[in-house]
């Protein structure tokens, strides 16, 4: 005896309003007008020549929320290819139904691959992030900058090629064996644990925990090197920039009287030890530093530790999609949840 019962006429459309209720997607999709990013998109495609004939291209908003897709759930382009086929929830996001067909893995990559090419990621960002501020969104009342590390898997070279690599002198290797090696990567250690791979450097608004700004640099170089640049003279002007110890340097007492509020720790040595004083401003800093840790945090569960693409140009394009994608997420918390009095970016 079975419990199967047959096929209702609506048992489908049951299922999607089911999915609809439950969806973290729809709630972001809601949020978003993915409009306005179709003229940037298609910039990258302005030299292509559909006049030969060939299959049509997919829309290129709908390419772009796969991308979204892809790294909202940390996806492979394989696993992202087999998720659309397999979900009701991502079909409706990018707006497919059963019928549709699915970009395969290769087209996925070589969207991603042209918009990198073009420089067109950056855009992207930077055109959201600028109606992030239109919106209110980014409260521009404070900002924290602070850097953690984007691993990559570890290369296996010999000593000899890690010298070449070290000296800027390419190894001699095949065509295949060179489109698998990262020779812009680097080791360091921190808290005597080993890294390898590359950094991420990020600007975040104090109120929205909204990523302002960010730099993708090779692992070694020190989170003090890139401070500067992070700095922005017509919006960070005049406002407080906390930042850990680590961003302590020689023209700090500069960037003050330039009209930059640094609010940085102090850090204790042993032959000088933080006074009561400092220890008491350090707690009170921190309360408010802390909260890009909470960024931080909610990345490693969403994309995990590593980046499974080669070389800085590609790691920063991934890095640049998985800023976009907080922000994206990020902002749609805040309208739901009524933080802010927009009602769509």
């Amino acid at each position: 005896m079975t419990n199967k019962k047959s096929k209702g006429f609506f048992d489908e459309e049951f299922r999607k309003e089911l999915i609809e209720k439950k969806d973290p997607l729809r709630i972001l999709d809601e949020h978003v007008n993915w409009e306005q990013f179709r003229p940037t998109l298609e910039k990258a495609f302005s030299n292509v020549d559909y006049s030969q004939g060939g299959r049509p291209p997919f829309d290129r908003v709908m390419m772009f929320k796969i991308l979204i897709l892809q790294e909202y759930y940390g996806l492979s382009d394989a696993q992202i290819e087999f998720q659309i086929l397999d979900r009701l929830s991502f079909q409706n996001f990018i707006g497919q139904g059963l019928h549709d067909k699915v970009p395969d893995e290769k087209t996925v990559w070589l969207f991603r691959e042209t918009l990198t090419k073009a420089e067109i990621i950056e855009d992207l960002f930077l055109q959201l992030n600028k109606r992030l501020e239109q919106a209110g969104l980014i409260a521009n009342k404070g900002k924290i900058i602070d850097a953690s590390f984007a691993e990559v898997p570890v290369q296996r070279n010999t000593p000899k090629e890690n010298d070449q690599i070290k000296d800027k002198t390419k190894p001699n290797w095949n065509a295949n064996k060179s489109r698998q090696k990262d020779t812009d990567a680097t080791w360091t250690k921190k808290n005597n644990q080993s890294y390898f791979g590359y950094k991420r450097h990020t600007k975040i608004d104090l109120k929205s925990k909204l990523i302002c700004d960010f730099e993708v640099t090779p692992a070694h170089v020190h989170d003090s090197q890139v401070f500067d640049e992070l700095l922005n003279d017509w919006n960070d002007r005049g406002q407080p920039i906390y930042a850990d110890s680590a961003y302590n340097k020689e023209n700090n007492q500069e960037l003050n009287v330039q009209g930059y509020k640094l609010k940085i720790l102090k850090k204790g040595y042993r032959n000088k030890a933080l006074t009561k004083k400092e220890e008491e401003s350090n707690r009170q800093l921190s309360s408010k530093r802390c909260r890009v840790e909470h960024v931080f945090a909610w990345m490693r569960q969403r994309f995990g530790y590593y980046i499974r693409v080669i070389g800085e140009t590609r790691v920063t394009s991934k890095i640049t999609l998985q800023n976009i994608t907080y922000n994206l997420a990020r902002s749609s918390f805040l309208i739901k949840n009524k933080k802010v009095r927009a009602a769509m970016i």
